[in-house]
């Protein structure tokens, strides 16, 4: 037989518990560490009532029995009355009284019907009312421990940031506020388990439709403080890198081999640049220092005019 995969409330309340001291060796004598410790009792609670929610009311069950059984009798009494009557004094009851003998065991019938149903939904309203009461306990943690976090903005480590004089106090350095948001996740995923505790052995519609909204609430909850987090990671990396750049030693620039560095005896002769011309110019300079066109001589004729006399 496979094992049955539940939540063990008894392991929810251990790690409720080092939750509380984490934070309480963090952030000593804080609201936030109070607030973990009446989570704790909560949930300590919570196993108790989870466990009572699922076990049966049995004073409303042995009414129920004792109801079923007198509508059992009662069927089989109105049964053997008409049959009897019906078989060995015909002369003394009629079809009339036999009708009115039927009408009144079926409204007989009815009666103990409802009172039965009542009593069957007694015991499903009993164990409603239990669990959306510790439902809504746990959704008042959660908005509580919503404002804890509320005033915890990363802009805060910034350099630039001013603080007025109706500011929250800034006390924290980028890592205490890290921790701080990060508990913050934590408590609001216990507080998600501990609800789930409520409708483990209790299936009933609205009770399970109550501990999805506490869900879905931690969850978005946990979600803004996550956003918070990254931000305050990116914003850490920001502030750090020019730190990181400023305390870097400077490198000395790379030298050259001396393999590198042409000496005088591998150097090319420098070509002489008359006034007026340019070393890319169009003609080349002959040993005499006389500049001789591209297209010929001084006084010769170009290529494209002894192209033109040859035609």
């Amino acid at each position: 037989m496979p094992n049955e995969l539940h939540l063990r409330d008894d392991a929810i309340v251990h790690t409720v518990a080092r939750l509380r001291h984490r934070i309480s060796d963090r952030f000593p004598d804080s609201g936030l560490a109070h607030l973990c410790q009446q989570l704790l009792e909560v949930s300590q609670r919570s196993a108790v009532r989870a466990q009572g929610i699922g076990q049966s009311v049995w004073w409303i069950r042995i009414c129920g029995y004792v109801l079923s059984a007198l509508v059992i009798a009662l069927v089989a009494g109105t049964a053997y009355f008409a049959a009897h009557s019906f078989r060995f004094k015909r002369e003394e009851i009629g079809w009339t009284d036999l009708i009115g003998t039927f009408d009144a065991a079926t409204s007989g019938l009815i009666v103990l019907g409802a009172t039965i149903y009542f009593l069957i939904s007694l015991e499903i309203r009993i164990k409603r009312r239990r669990a959306l009461s510790a439902v809504h306990e746990l959704r008042s943690i959660a908005h509580v421990v919503d404002m804890h976090q509320l005033t915890k903005d990363p802009e805060r480590i910034l350099r630039r940031y001013k603080q007025t004089s109706h500011s929250p106090a800034a006390a924290m350095s980028a890592f205490e506020l890290n921790r701080y948001l990060d508990y913050c996740s934590e408590m609001l995923s216990l507080i998600g388990k501990i609800a789930a505790l409520y409708i483990q052995r209790f299936d009933d519609p609205i009770a399970v439709a109550a501990v999805s909204e506490v869900e879905q609430l931690t969850t978005g909850l946990s979600r803004k403080i996550w956003q918070k987090i990254m931000l305050l990671n990116q914003l850490s990396g920001q502030i750090a890198d020019p730190i990181r750049q400023s305390s870097a030693p400077q490198s000395p620039a790379p030298s050259l081999p001396d393999s590198a560095v042409p000496d005088d005896s591998t150097r090319l002769p420098e070509t002489p640049v008359f006034a007026g011309e340019h070393p890319a110019g169009d003609g080349s300079i002959p040993a005499d220092g006389s500049r001789v066109p591209a297209g010929g001589d001084e006084n010769g004729p170009t290529d494209v005019e002894t192209r033109a006399d040859a035609s």
